[in-house]
């Protein structure tokens, strides 16, 4: 049986719970990127808030938080089939328990912890690479396009380092925001041709920002691969000292 949810990880969970009380997953979807045809056996899941706690807590009780945070890592992923890969990893764990990630060589394990890796590596460099623009009224903006769904995970790092300060990061490939101010944060959706003013003072600060990049850079050490391997390419198009403009 394939189960088609509604894109939220509580969704995902309550095809898990169907899995062991209704019918085996053959595979689960999100339903916006199913491709039905008339052969296919398939069930359309209603999220279910018990179900799913069931689930959350099952796993959290009998597996461990650390397993359940890498569920939920590689749920925020963008690998095609990232449900069947958790629906896999936590079948395991619930035989197992704890001791499933001290399996490294087990194939399952291997697949579960490069996403995981890959999920840290973009947090750390969405660390390094947001840049914020200032916006009447004083708000600090910034715009990513980060190749997995990280705005919860920066959530906790730049909500305490920029406390005092009213903050957006707006991932316009998914088209939501991670909005933050006095300790507190969330997350909604935002359009990506959302009209924003920029303050006054903000190409002043770009144009400082970039003759301070310039003037500290050795011309005769200049060596773009090995800044290619620092600073992908891709992340480039938002970052104000490589011409990113308003």
């Amino acid at each position: 049986m394939d189960y088609l949810y509604d894109g939220t990880f509580e969704g995902m969970l309550t095809c898990i719970h169907l899995h062991y009380y209704k019918e085996r997953a053959t595979g689960i979807f999100n339903a916006d990127a199913y491709q039905m045809n008339l052969l296919g056996n398939f069930f359309i899941v209603d999220t279910d808030e018990d179900k799913a706690a069931v689930v959350y807590n099952a796993v959290e009780e009998k597996i461990g938080h650390y397993t359940l945070r890498n569920a939920y890592k590689v749920f925020l992923s963008s690998v095609e089939d990232k449900e069947m890969r958790i629906l896999r990893y936590l079948v395991k764990g619930f035989k197992v328990g704890p001791k499933i990630n001290l399996m490294h060589g087990d194939d399952v394990v291997i697949g579960v912890t490069e996403i995981v890796q890959r999920i840290n590596k973009e947090v750390e460099r969405m660390i390094q690479f947001v840049r914020f623009s200032e916006l009447e009224g004083g708000i600090l903006y910034s715009r990513i396009e980060p190749d997995h769904d990280v705005l919860e995970l920066l959530a906790g790092h730049f909500t305490d380092r920029y406390k005092n300060e009213r903050i957006v990061i707006h991932d316009v490939t998914r088209m939501k925001a991670l909005f933050a101010h006095g300790g507190k944060w969330y997350v909604v959706d935002m359009d990506e041709d959302i009209m924003i003013s920029f303050a006054k003072e903000e190409k002043e600060y770009r144009e400082l920002w970039r003759n301070y990049f310039d003037s500290i850079a050795i011309k005769e050490r200049i060596n773009p691969s090995c800044q290619r391997n620092f600073v992908p390419m891709r992340y480039r198009k938002h970052l104000v000292e490589f011409g990113s403009e308003m």
